[in-house]
């Protein structure tokens, strides 16, 4: 079973004076490249909080946002008058406006609030982890059901595939014959006197470069083995990207050889489904 590194998980835990809400993003990336955004206070924890995400999501890139919403009646914050007033100041240098206007804008910015609390209340904090959790619980299930939908279009097109190479294997032998028609009437448009036996080598020596014999088998064995991973447990993108890599080197070969335009044409259309796996296989986990 594979999974999606597209996803999105939200949770919110309301405490008796604030309302906490968690929020986890995440796209397609190479590594585990991820974005924290919380209130000053919380940043104490941010590289445990981090540490939950990478445990859990492995690979991609990760916006985590964490917001705080005062509820009670009661709060240690104040205003930070010397930073709001500055903010008003620059904003004014900035579009004229008046002052009420000014000061709405001015407190929607960074450190306009300052607190006489100086630790993390544990339940608060316990609360967090719990929603953190929760979160995480949420974009794994979005992830899974992605995966099951990029899953069954991997199954469709090997399936193509799968049907375009029985196309080319019945094709072959009417390539070759068309090959080597080809080379009997060019020799006799030379109409020169030639050993027989020495043509039939040089023509045997020819076909067989032409032969795609091996390239046939292997590029089955591929597709066997991409649907293998694709059903197995430990599935990954990263290896599959490789399968997929294998597959178009054996694809490209066959359309080198096919020298007959009619099997060309089913190479251009293996091609084609390659080319859609591949776009999907950057979002697989």
């Amino acid at each position: 079973m594979i999974q999606s590194m597209t996803g999105f998980g939200k949770h919110v835990v309301q405490l008796p004076s604030k309302k906490i809400t968690i929020e986890l993003k995440s796209l397609n990336s190479k590594n585990l490249d991820i974005n924290a955004r919380l209130p000053q206070f919380y940043r104490e924890k941010e590289l445990e909080l981090r540490k939950m995400i990478a445990s859990a999501l492995n690979r991609g890139k990760v916006d985590f946002s964490l917001y705080v919403e005062i509820t009670g009646e009661e709060t240690t914050a104040e205003d930070n008058k010397g930073v709001v007033k500055n903010y008003m100041d620059q904003l004014a240098d900035i579009a004229k406006g008046d002052d009420i206007k000014l000061l709405e804008m001015a407190l929607r910015m960074p450190d306009t609030l300052k607190t006489d609390k100086d630790d993390i209340d544990e339940e608060e904090y316990k609360a967090i982890k719990e929603a953190m959790n929760e979160a995480l619980s949420k974009i794994v299930e979005f992830r899974n059901e992605e995966g099951k939908v990029l899953e069954e279009d991997f199954v469709a097109r090997l399936k193509n595939l799968n049907e375009l190479l029985e196309a080319v294997k019945a094709m072959d032998p009417e390539r070759l014959g068309t090959v080597r028609e080809r080379l009997d009437k060019a020799v006799a448009d030379l109409k020169v006197e030639l050993d027989a036996n020495r043509f039939e080598q040089e023509l045997i020596y020819y076909l067989e470069k032409y032969d795609i014999t091996e390239e046939k088998v292997r590029l089955a064995n591929h597709l066997k083995y991409f649907e293998t991973t694709l059903n197995s447990d430990d599935s990954n993108g990263k290896k599959l990207g490789f399968i997929s890599q294998e597959i178009g080197r054996e694809i490209n070969t066959i359309g080198s050889k096919a020298n007959y335009a009619p099997m060309q044409q089913l190479v251009v259309q293996m091609k084609d489904e390659l080319e859609k796996i591949k776009e999907q296989m950057l979002n697989v986990l």
